[in-house]
């Protein structure tokens, strides 16, 4: 992911892009990001985070990233994109019990007495679930007691506009100018 980070302190600067990338990579979604653009006012205090993501945040079925095969009263899958793992086990052990969900290897899964039309098209992942652990990651970037803040999502551009006790006309304005070009610099990217 590009970070660019506008900040009185150049070190600070440099620290901070760690962190953000460091903190967006503890969440696992480093693959969903563009790039990052961080305005960093300590001093007023003012912090402008906005985001461009790689795609439109999307929910996710068991068919979008599993693969089936049935035998008899057995249906095999085998999951191809690992970051759903976890969550497709979850998934059918809540719908259909432990005791009828055998996990093979790590990713090939025997779920017994199941169709596959049945599973294919259970939601393992939405797009606001992403957009929630990416906000998330936003607020434990920020410092201690920034704690007002206003949000900006269109498209693949999220951008939050975080200061400490009143938030000003002013600080929305530049966070919504901010907002704005990295939503055109997505629609050009779109446009290639």
């Amino acid at each position: 992911m590009d970070i660019t980070v506008d900040g009185p302190d150049g070190y600070g600067n440099d620290a901070y892009a760690k962190l953000f990338d460091d903190i967006i990579g503890d969440i696992g979604k480093s693959f969903m990001f563009r790039k990052a653009h961080l305005c960093l006012k300590p001093e007023v205090p003012l912090f402008i985070f906005s985001v461009m993501l790689k795609n439109h945040p999307s929910s996710k079925t068991i068919g979008d990233v599993a693969s089936f095969r049935a035998e008899g009263t057995e249906l095999h899958m085998s999951i191809s994109n690992e970051r759903y793992a976890p969550d497709i086990l979850s998934r059918l052990w809540k719908v259909y019990g432990r005791g009828k969900v055998d996990q093979q290897t790590r990713f090939d899964l025997i779920v017994h007495d199941a169709r596959q039309e049945d599973i294919e098209d259970m939601v393992v992942s939405s797009g606001e679930e992403s957009v929630k652990e990416i906000m998330g990651a936003f607020w434990r970037s920020l410092p201690e007691g920034i704690r007002v803040r206003h949000t900006y999502v269109d498209g693949r551009v999220i951008t939050v506009v975080a200061t400490e006790e009143i938030m000003r006309q002013e600080f929305l304005d530049e966070g919504l100018e901010l907002h704005q070009r990295m939503l055109k610099e997505s629609e050009v990217e779109e446009d290639v």
